[in-house]
């Protein structure tokens, strides 16, 4: 059972979720013919734009072949959608747990257009990887509190790591749906992504904001900073997980436990780590959470 939430929306809060229905009625698409799978996708062509490798900016970029970045860049694709479609399908359960449940009255109405859409998400994130790669990645469950906070703080939690998911994962998308040096299909999965999420992360950040407000009034300084930390280290672990093993083992690098070690540790990454996770620390030091 999900833990009930006593907040008491706002106007603002009210018209925005009007809004985002309106705007995601409008923008309806069927994506199961929205979509033109090619055969195969050119083996030559990068499948992830260079600058978003987890090599980039490393020593080990300059030592693999031209031939070994665009094999890494087709499994850290899958790897990318890989996460996408099994934190989605972990954020619908939340999200599902909530719906139409006292408290949550005045979101649940967007929150159908969200599960319909992020449904849809999944089944095409996942097809790309059977279609190209014959494979999904294993799930590497982006875990939810299931321990004894209060209802407030674990919504708040829940909330919080649906939208560090989706902005983490919007960066990629919009990146890659801009880079006209990838493949259509690659650009247009990112595209079409991309272009949901910006309603999902506008209706997240206001909906993170209002919770945060309740779990200010409710608990200790001391508490506040305590998930606070708890949210850093769930950032550290999205990240984390973008240094896949089996990546580089399937792109034939050898060693890859090695490897992936060493890039992670790579002083370059740390300034590409904080323009991937820049728009998250923003938002958090603008309600107050992170200093």
């Amino acid at each position: 059972m999900s833990a009930p939430t006593t907040i008491e929306w706002t106007e603002e809060f009210s018209r925005a979720v009007h809004r985002l229905i309106d705007v995601s009625v409008d923008d309806y698409y069927n994506p199961y013919r929205t979509f033109q799978w090619p055969e195969s996708i050119e083996p030559k062509d990068l499948w992830m734009s260079r600058d978003l490798l987890s090599v980039y900016g490393t020593p080990a970029e300059q030592e693999l072949t031209r031939e070994q970045l665009v094999e890494l860049s087709r499994w850290e694709s899958v790897n990318l959608y890989s996460l996408i479609a099994h934190g989605i399908r972990e954020l619908l359960i939340e999200v599902m747990r909530r719906i139409h449940t006292p408290g949550y009255e005045i979101p649940t109405p967007y929150f159908h257009h969200f599960i319909g859409e992020e449904n849809e998400h999944m089944w095409f994130f996942a097809e790309f990887c059977l279609r190209y790669a014959g494979r999904i990645y294993p799930d590497r469950r982006m875990v939810f509190p299931t321990d004894d906070r209060s209802p407030e703080m674990n919504n708040f939690i829940v909330f919080s790591q649906i939208l560090i998911f989706e902005q983490i994962g919007d960066y990629f998308n919009a990146k890659m749906a801009a880079d006209e040096n990838l493949p259509e299909t690659v650009r247009e999965v990112n595209r079409i992504h991309h272009r949901d999420e910006s309603r999902h992360i506008a209706f997240g950040g206001k909906l993170v904001s209002a919770l945060f407000d309740e779990v200010r009034r409710k608990h200790s300084a001391e508490e506040v900073e305590e998930v606070g930390r708890y949210l850093h280290g769930y950032i550290d672990l999205i990240i984390q997980m973008l240094y896949s093993r089996e990546a580089y083992q399937d792109a034939g690098i050898p060693d890859p436990a090695r490897f992936r070690a060493t890039v992670i540790a790579d002083p370059a990454r740390a300034a590409i780590t904080a323009r991937i996770t820049r728009r998250t620390n923003n938002f958090y030091r603008h309600i107050g959470l992170f200093s």
